[in-house]
């Protein structure tokens, strides 16, 4: 089986190619492209297909970023997934930023507690934790920094961190700890390789949003009613 793996969360425009059987990543693209992800990830899917010399209709599973991260990236990936999913007629699932950022730690540091932290703006992290085993020990959620170094502290270890807040919390650390990546967002072949250990609930994927939007209410802006006698 052929498996479709799509990252639109952050700053790249993420897309892989995984044979399942062999466990083999037959294509790659990723691209940082910062916003405009609407514009470009159905080309690089195109070019990732051919690249792996295989037909769009081959693909037999679907992982998908499903953030935290952008709202409009986490957004197009989700939709995009969705709408193959139903055309080819085939199985999607989520993964989390979170998720990817902790494989790719473990990857570089096997047999450490991980902690994924995403730098969120407006003085906001959203992190998890997970075991040594890469199992998640708590949900993902949106904190300050003082909040996540207290849990740190709390839970003790030497916790591998991963992810752009990482550096943002190791700063604030009495004994600094390993970073194993800065990324907003976990490597393509993380999405990939997780996707497929990850077994269909029948749910589609879904966004996973820890806030509300970035959105503000105008003041003192009133439009006047126009009466019509």
């Amino acid at each position: 089986m052929k498996l479709l793996a799509l990252d639109t969360a952050a700053n790249l425009c993420s897309v892989a190619v995984l044979d399942v059987e062999t466990g083999t990543i037959l294509a790659v693209s990723s691209e940082d492209i910062g916003t405009g992800h609407a514009e470009r990830l159905m080309a690089a899917i195109a070019q990732v297909v051919a690249a792996a010399q295989i037909s769009i209709t081959e693909i037999g599973k679907i992982a998908v970023s499903v953030g935290p991260g952008s709202f409009t990236g986490v957004r197009v990936g989700v939709s995009t997934a969705r709408g193959f999913a139903l055309a080819l007629k085939c199985q999607a699932v989520g993964i989390s930023t979170l998720q990817a950022l902790a494989y790719d730690a473990a990857k570089a540091f096997s047999g450490r507690p991980i902690l994924s932290v995403i730098d969120a703006r407006r003085d906001e992290l959203y992190a998890q934790f997970f075991g040594e085993d890469g199992s998640a020990t708590s949900k993902p959620m949106v904190t300050t920094l003082p909040m996540i170094v207290q849990q740190l502290e709390e839970r003790g270890g030497k916790h591998v961190l991963s992810g752009s807040g990482a550096p943002l919390v190791d700063e604030k650390l009495d004994q600094p700890l390993d970073i194993a990546a800065t990324a907003a967002t976990g490597s393509i072949e993380a999405f990939a390789r997780l996707g497929a250990l990850r077994i269909d609930d029948g749910e589609a994927p879904k966004p996973l949003y820890l806030r509300g939007l970035d959105v503000k209410q105008q003041q003192g802006f009133a439009l006047k009613r126009k009466f019509v006698e």
